[in-house]
């Protein structure tokens, strides 16, 4: 039975500044307040999936330090399986976060022990790939890990849901290997050559890229929604209206709900208005790991 799913990618610490506003250049600008939390996509994906009940094994690397340590005591507490998981010489990933007082985010990240995972790594997983319904990546660590990873799945007969965020060079093989593909309005204007700003532009661009992948594309647009296109059509997705405290980790969350979704039987469309509840939580709290919703949180949401 092909109920887990495997996530292969970054663990990162976070450190969240509230800010009033971004500094002019040359500023000293005092933040209003301060957390840390446990994230980096890979980690934040694994996460949500894990709090919305599936089985959940993960796959990367973390420093021998106390961030190290601390990464994966939380995903552990979350209920991602850690195993895989491997601790090397040196520091984690982190991210430092500028979030202003409309929710919107500024990240820059440092890759750490994220770059140091490889094949091997994915191989030592092997066991996992016949339970497995869905592999998931990003681009938080090198891409030829991804693509080695990619090619395993698809030996095995495992959908692959490939995030390409950050947005990078990916070959166009092995964007077609996956089942889907992700990106925000940002990264899809990184692999279409144009701006996507738009709903509209959105729907556009992911009909096209959908036919020339001859996979599922969604393009997820913040606050106006998400755009899904596949076999069975191209629709928009509206966004839930809330009042947002900080945005940290909302795609993730949305990718962790899709992920759940699919393996619980969904279509794609289903999947993915269940994954926007899931980032209406989110985005409603502080952090990203701690925001991310619990099934009976995501259900009490209304349509």
């Amino acid at each position: 039975m092909r109920n887990k799913i495997i996530v292969i990618g970054s663990l990162n610490y976070d450190i969240i500044l509230k800010m009033p506003r971004w500094p002019k250049q040359g500023e000293t600008l005092t933040a209003k307040e301060a957390a840390f939390a446990a994230g980096g996509k890979g980690a934040n994906q694994a996460v949500q999936a894990a709090k919305l009940g599936i089985p959940v094994y993960m796959a990367g690397c973390v420093g021998n330090d106390a961030m190290g340590e601390f990464l994966l005591n939380t995903a552990r507490e979350y209920g991602v399986r850690t195993e895989h998981i491997r601790q090397v010489k040196g520091s984690s990933g982190m991210s430092v976060v500028n979030a202003m007082e409309d929710g919107e985010v500024f990240a820059c990240i440092v890759r750490g022990a994220n770059y140091e995972i490889t094949k091997e790594d994915i191989d030592r997983i092997a066991p996992l790939w016949e339970e497995s319904g869905l592999l998931i990546l990003q681009m938080e660590i090198p891409q030829e890990v991804n693509c080695y990873a990619i090619d395993q799945a698809k030996e095995h007969g495992c959908q692959v849901l490939m995030n390409a965020a950050p947005a990078a060079p990916l070959a166009e093989e092995y964007i077609k290997k996956c089942d889907y593909f992700v990106v925000n309005e940002v990264e899809a204007g990184y692999y279409a050559g144009k701006t996507i700003d738009t709903m509209g532009k959105a729907s556009t661009e992911a009909q096209e890229m959908s036919k020339r992948y001859g996979n599922t594309v969604i393009i997820t647009m913040g606050k106006d929604g998400a755009v899904v296109s596949g076999e069975g059509g191209t629709w928009q997705i509206p966004s839930q209206e809330v009042q947002a405290v900080e945005t940290t980790g909302a795609g993730d969350s949305f990718i962790g709900g899709v992920g759940y979704a699919l393996l619980n039987g969904m279509d794609i469309y289903a999947a993915c208005r269940f994954a926007t509840k899931c980032s209406a939580v989110t985005v409603c709290r502080m952090g990203a790991q701690p925001s991310m919703p619990t099934l009976d949180e995501v259900m009490e949401k209304k349509q």
